[in-house]
């Protein structure tokens, strides 16, 4: 009697741990569009649409643009949280994919690059949602440039997201001064595994296969 009273405690516990943490998946994905970085965005299209199909029903996708001041709805080119009917994902998959098709054909390049604030955008997002797993993805080549006035000197608490840095272009500077490009890469992994975010770059596109 005993044991079976453990096996179904144990039953219990499991069952309410799978209730309280969701199985959906949330990306949030940052685009830079700062200067030439906008020549990159067909690119970055191309990412959208890999993740688009990667993701399935009650999952959560949105994509912003990084600009002058990024921490502002107003910068989210689409989002979505996929019905749990194949035919309606369907539908929802296309109307995102079109959304962002028409923006990139009409993005203007930005004069200033806040990705802290599109940061702090992307973690709000994610956390209201509540999913399971948070992955944010940044397009960027990681080299922030702030408007006088902006004050981005905070910590971005990244406890429980995944933060993958892509196509994380080298800069002329980077190949007079490599060191330039390692430190600015040295700097964001520090400043997202410091508040207990997980960190990764993938230059090469393909390493994004079995991600999601």
């Amino acid at each position: 009697m005993k044991k079976l009273f453990v096996m179904a405690a144990c039953a219990l516990l499991v069952a309410c741990s799978s209730e309280s943490t969701p199985a959906n998946t949330g990306v949030y994905m940052l685009l830079d569009t700062s200067g030439t970085y906008t020549e990159e965005l067909q690119k970055a299209e191309q990412i959208i649409r890999y993740t688009l199909s990667r993701l399935d029903a009650t999952d959560t996708f949105a994509v912003a643009r990084i600009d002058t001041g990024s921490f502002s709805e107003k910068d989210i080119v689409a989002k979505v949280s996929f019905d749990d009917r194949p035919s309606a994902v369907n539908r929802q998959k296309r109307l995102f994919a079109q959304q962002v098709s028409e923006f990139v054909d009409a993005a203007e390049p930005s004069p200033y690059t806040d990705i802290t604030g599109g940061l702090l955008q992307a973690v709000e997002f994610l956390n209201e949602k509540d999913t399971g797993t948070k992955t944010i993805l940044i397009f960027s080549d990681l080299k922030e440039d702030l408007q006088e006035g902006y004050v981005r000197d905070i910590d971005v608490e990244l406890e429980g997201f995944e933060v993958i840095a892509l196509n994380v272009t080298k800069l002329r500077s980077d190949n007079i001064d490599p060191r330039e490009y390692l430190q600015r890469l040295e700097e964001w992994q520090g400043r997202v595994e410091k508040t207990g975010g997980d960190w990764r770059v993938i230059n090469d596109l393909d390493g994004l296969e079995g991600i999601l």
